[in-house]
């Protein structure tokens, strides 16, 4: 049996071979090269007035300023508290009762707000005056915080 030393080319083998070489060869200086220009572009200095913002520090800044904006029930529910303390709890309520009517989304917050407001009655008035201000407010839920914070 006899060897060639020569090695025969094969005809055919198409574009797939050079596109692969192609990328073997563009891909690493493309990684190198965006590397490099990322790391150019981070402030080494420690000064942050003169840092340039970058995607992922703009997606940390949207997430901040959304963690810091209130909902509109926590902000409702506040609202109301101070209402009771200023004024009385049946005011709280009715308030209460017109923003549900008012945002129909408020709904679903409606009686863990009540709850608060009874709870917060309790603490100011007592149990017994409290209990006098119960209207039927989000399925009596105002009356189911004033008896929780009683016992």
């Amino acid at each position: 049996m006899k060897h060639s030393t020569s090695q025969q080319t094969r005809r055919g083998r198409g574009p797939a071979r050079r596109i692969g070489r192609t990328l073997a060869l563009v891909l690493p200086v493309f990684l190198v090269l965006s590397g490099t220009l990322a790391v150019t572009r981070v402030d080494w200095s420690g000064n942050p007035s003169d840092s340039v913002l970058t995607a992922s520090d703009l997606s940390a800044a949207g997430a901040s300023s959304k963690a810091k904006a209130r909902a509109p029930h926590d902000i409702l529910r506040d609202k109301l508290l101070a209402e009771l303390q200023e004024e009385n709890p049946g005011i709280a309520l009715t308030h209460l009762q017109e923003a549900v009517n008012g945002r129909p989304s408020l709904a679903k917050h409606c009686a863990s707000i009540a709850r608060a407001l009874g709870r917060a009655a309790v603490r100011v008035y007592g149990p017994t005056r409290a209990q006098s201000y119960a209207r039927p407010v989000c399925d009596t839920s105002f009356a189911t915080g004033v008896a929780a914070a009683h016992n």
